[in-house]
């Protein structure tokens, strides 16, 4: 039966599953989590999401997982924890992962960014057996979730997170039975790889959908007059009569390579987010303008 369950994490979403295993009433002997790093502005080190609620919690923190090799668990559950896992820990006992994609669809770091940004129709969670290979292992539970055009990261994060809850929740109540059956992964394997300040630069030349989907994750960029330009939320223009080149702007609406969207949220560098109408509003000659 499993009672003790050893948890790698990292991140904010991270927080939702080890919240859950210990409302669950499961013995959590150690979180491990990624090293305190800079965050914003000066030069203090900021403990990760993990971390903070684990010492709420009173449970035991570490930086190395190494130390998994001296501590007594039925189950280790990672999420997002952001390093492989070394054989010797795999041989120690079952690793098992949640991860945020219909695998083999999107391996690898950033799949909900990477199903956004290709538009998949659907997306999902699974549960799956930690193996050597890159997010390669057989797989436990799976539930599905149809993805649509306008949900961010941000919303999609939480329904993957509860998704998975519910997923590694129904595993566990089988007892004795848990983690006792798996399907290996079919199909082509994709890769999604963790994305750069570059990959979040908005390319005006794309579509207007291309364009939301990057603006959908919520640190999508582009420039003004030579100063970075943050965008944090938009639409598709309703005005099926204006016309707009890639990048120029008249109001809060854009051209792109085919269609033209509307602007909502933005951050001028420097400045404070503000809606599209503010800043529109105390701009000069904004209908002269054009972000590249």
């Amino acid at each position: 039966m499993i009672r003790k369950i050893a948890f790698l994490g990292t991140p904010q979403i991270s927080t939702s599953t080890l919240a859950y295993l210990v409302d669950a009433g499961y013995e959590i002997p150690v979180v491990v989590t990624g090293e305190d790093k800079k965050r914003g502005r000066g030069s203090a080190l900021t403990p990760s999401p993990v971390k903070v609620l684990a010492r709420e919690l009173g449970i035991e923190v570490s930086h190395d997982p190494k130390i998994l090799l001296d501590k007594e668990f039925d189950l280790a559950v990672v999420v997002a924890y952001g390093k492989l896992i070394s054989d010797a820990l795999l041989d120690k006992g079952l690793f098992i992962n949640l991860h945020f994609s219909l695998l083999p669809r999107w391996r690898g770091a950033a799949p909900m960014e990477r199903a956004i940004l290709a538009g998949d129709p659907e997306t999902g969670i699974c549960v799956m057996k930690l193996v050597s290979e890159l997010d390669a292992g057989p797989i436990y539970q799976t539930r599905k979730m149809p993805l649509n055009s306008v949900m961010t990261l941000e919303e999609l994060s939480k329904a993957l997170s509860q998704l998975a809850n519910e997923a590694l929740g129904s595993e566990l109540s089988m007892g004795e039975e848990a983690f006792a059956r798996a399907t290996d992964q079919i199909g082509e394997p994709t890769y999604a790889h963790k994305l750069t300040v570059e990959n979040l630069r908005i390319d005006w030349e794309k579509t207007s959908d291309e364009v939301l989907r990057k603006i959908r994750l919520g640190r999508a960029w582009t420039t003004l007059e030579g100063s970075r330009f943050k965008i944090f939320a938009a639409s598709q223009s309703p005005d099926n009569l204006l016309v707009l080149s890639p990048g120029q702007i008249s109001g809060a609406a854009v051209g792109t390579g085919l269609g033209i969207v509307e602007l909502q949220s933005v951050q001028p560098e420097n400045k404070r987010v503000m809606s599209a109408k503010d800043w529109t509003n105390g701009t000069k000659n904004a209908q002269g303008l054009r972000f590249i």
